[in-house]
C-alpha cells in the first residue's frame, strides 16, 4: 500500500513545489524552536530543523511520508533568514547588494514505518547586481518578501536583483531541492512519475 505523504510546513511557496510533482499530499505546521545552536553552520543548522520538523510530526502520522525542509542565507558568515519586517529587509537587501550569497536548503524524507531518514543539504549561489536604495525600497513595496530568508522571491520580481544564479537545482531558491527529493521519493518506493 502506498503511504500517504505529508509536508511539514505552512509555506505555500514549499506547498506549490511540491505539487508540481503531483502527487496527492497534505500539509501540517509543525511547532518547533528554530534558533541556531552554538557554533552550528548553516549546513548543519538547516538539516537539524528539516529533520526535527519530520519528526514533530510523524507521532501523529504513523505510517507516512513526512518531508522536513528548512532554508538560510549566509553572507560573510551571517545568516540571512526571514526579515519579518520591511526595515530588516531593507537592511538584508542592502548587504547583499554586489555580493554573493549562498542559500543552504536542508531536505528531510522520514518514512515513519520504518524509522528511516534520507537527509541532504542543498546549496544554491545568488550573485546580487549593485543595488540603488530606491530600488531596494520599491522591491519591498511591490512584492513584500518579508516571510522570504534573504528578502527575495526568486519566482517572482527578486530574479530582477540578480547579475547570477549557481546551483543544481532552482527550486532549492525557493525551498524545496525537488531533484533531491524525487530521488529520497524513489528511494522509498514512491516514484513521483509512476505512484499516481
Amino acid at each position: 500500500m502506498k503511504q500517504p505523504l505529508l509536508l511539514a510546513s505552512s509555506s505555500p511557496f514549499r506547498q506549490a513545489l511540491l505539487a508540481k510533482l503531483g502527487l496527492p499530499f497534505t500539509c501540517a505546521s509543525p511547532d518547533i524552536d528554530e534558533s541556531a545552536l552554538p557554533g552550528e553552520s548553516a549546513g548543519q543548522l538547516v538539516v537539524r530543523l528539516a529533520q526535527q520538523k519530520a519528526l514533530a510530526l510523524a507521532g501523529n502520522a504513523p505510517d507516512t511520508l513526512i518531508i522536513g525542509s528548512d532554508q538560510v542565507g549566509s553572507l560573510n558568515g551571517h545568516f540571512l533568514g526571514k526579515p519579518n519586517t520591511a526595515e530588516k529587509a531593507y537592511q538584508q537587501l542592502r548587504a547583499a547588494s554586489g555580493q554573493s550569497v549562498t542559500f543552504y536548503t536542508g531536505l528531510t524524507l522520514y518514512c515513519s514505518r520504518r524509522r528511516q531518514f534520507w537527509q541532504c543539504c542543498e546549496t544554491f549561489q545568488v550573485n546580487f547586481r549593485q543595488l540603488r536604495d530606491e530600488e531596494i525600497e520599491a522591491y519591498i513595496a511591490r512584492e513584500q518578501p518579508l516571510n522570504c530568508a534573504g528578502s527575495f522571491k526568486s519566482e517572482g520580481l527578486g530574479i530582477t536583483l540578480f547579475d547570477s544564479l549557481q546551483g543544481r537545482d532552482p527550486n532549492t531558491l525557493v525551498g524545496l531541492p525537488l531533484i533531491a527529493l524525487c530521488e529520497f521519493l524513489r528511494e522509498a518506493g514512491l516514484d513521483p512519475l509512476t505512484s499516481l
